[in-house]
């Protein structure tokens, strides 16, 4: 049913008995903003998602749960956990929401691909980048699966938290996450106990964070992503192994590092292994060049950028460099990166290429904030890893349904006429709240 609303052209959303979402011609489409066209396309984009997400379930009932959780994921609920959502989707009690996450026989390593393929499939890029970094999840008790006081980055000092390492993929026409490990501290993996508790396998040991982001770069790898550069900071970058693997399959790489890392270089004509600090010090001022890290929100993002050739057993087309970023005004701020790429990379590249790592920081607030990465409630291992991989899999429909939009603004520009924005992830985001949120107002059983 249509109706309209001071300057909005509403189409209304109905919530059926059944319980699902039937969105017919259902949408919010505001004028000058989203078409009737788009509302069917976005409907399209979301009923194909929810049939491939379907394909692992062997059964109807998880199947149709499994693709309101991704629609609830994506609504306006404030809070994405079990009652909440429940409540959103009309259930008196959450044990439909939790049974999907804890008892129900399903392959979240297949909706992983899933979701790594969907994000491929829109943002394929040959010039895209892998970003490596983890995110903290705050908890309060102790019997959540990995949870611990340690240093978590979200909150900026050490909380009782779960760490989760990501990987994230951006390319030209965006960005989103594609896969992810849940960090297990020694001292859960040392306690039989605490691991049968969280149902955590008996083959799951004690993995480092770059340990855990080779294995995810590795199925990146393996499953034929196409990317230019992976980037870390510094966590992953003073990793030696993982720089070596990198090395040895020749994938080039931007890592951040810290001032102390030693590399082998030459100082002063003498050849040995130095401080990325000392070798960044003995760089002449005229080494230096004003460059651009990329678009910001406030426009180009400029710093002072310079390179020392590190001394490894590279061989042609190849080369190493440590790759060091100083703040304009304030030249004591300095930013170090370790370097593998072919040797004719020019350092505007470099700068441009180690810019590109807050996308991942991007994807961490959208994904917490829009689409209930953090709101799971929830203790094992499993329930985890399947909370998280719907919430990764909504935000790639978000992404996906961003590319959709930036052609409408870019094909009324070419064809003379004033264009729109280009769409962002919190944009969309917003626009599909408004959608399913329309849904309680004003529904129809059938």
């Amino acid at each position: 049913m249509w109706h309209r609303v001071g300057s909005f052209l509403v189409l209304q959303l109905s919530l059926r008995t059944c319980g699902l979402y039937r969105w017919d011609l259902c949408w919010i489409a505001a004028r000058g903003r989203v078409g009737v066209a788009s509302v069917v396309e976005w409907r399209s984009e979301l009923s194909e998602l929810h049939a491939r997400l379907g394909e692992l379930f062997v059964r109807s009932e998880p199947r149709r749960q499994a693709g309101l959780y991704l629609e609830g994921l994506l609504s306006a609920v404030e809070r994405k956990n079990g009652w909440q959502l429940a409540e959103h989707l009309g259930d008196a009690r959450p044990w439909r929401t939790q049974r999907l996450l804890s008892h129900v026989q399903w392959d979240e390593a297949a909706a992983r691909d899933l979701c790594r393929a969907y994000v491929v499939e829109t943002l394929a890029d040959r010039e895209a980048v892998l970003i490596v970094d983890e995110t903290g999840f705050l908890k309060k008790g102790t019997k959540s699966a990995g949870v611990a006081r340690q240093y978590s980055g979200t909150a900026g000092r050490i909380e009782n938290c779960q760490i989760g390492v990501f990987l994230a993929y951006a390319g030209g026409n965006g960005h989103a996450l594609i896969d992810r490990e849940l960090y297990l501290p020694k001292e859960w993996a040392e306690d039989p106990a605490r691991r049968k508790a969280a149902g955590i396998p008996q083959e799951v040991a004690f993995a480092t964070k770059p340990e855990l982001a080779r294995r995810m770069i590795a199925r990146a790898i393996a499953a034929e992503v196409p990317f230019a550069w992976v980037l870390g900071d510094e966590v992953y970058g003073s990793d030696r192994r993982l720089r070596i693997d990198l090395e040895q399959q020749e994938r080039p790489f931007v890592l951040a590092i810290r001032s102390n890392e030693k590399l082998w270089s030459t100082l002063a004509d003498r050849m040995g292994q130095y401080t990325a600090a000392a070798l960044a010090a003995a760089v002449p001022e005229e080494a230096w060049q004003r460059l651009s890290a990329g678009a910001g929100a406030k426009g180009e993002r400029f710093y002072d950028w310079a390179r020392v050739r590190l001394m490894r057993l590279q061989q042609p087309p190849w080369d190493h460099w440590l790759l060091v970023r100083r703040h304009p005004s304030k030249p004591d701020q300095l930013a170090y990166y370790v370097v593998f790429g072919p040797a004719d990379t020019s350092l505007a590249t470099l700068a441009r290429v180690a810019g590109r790592r807050w996308a991942i920081e991007e994807c961490f607030e959208v994904a917490k904030q829009e689409v209930g990465l953090a709101d799971y409630e929830i203790r094992s291992r499993h329930g985890w890893y399947r909370h998280i991989t719907l919430a990764m899999l909504a935000l790639a429909f978000l992404a996906a349904m961003r590319v959709k939009l930036k052609a409408a603004p870019a094909a009324a520009t070419a064809s003379g006429k004033k264009g729109q924005p280009e769409p962002d992830l919190w944009s969309i985001s917003a626009r599909m709240k408004s959608a399913i949120s329309s849904a309680a107002c004003n529904s129809s059983p059938v």
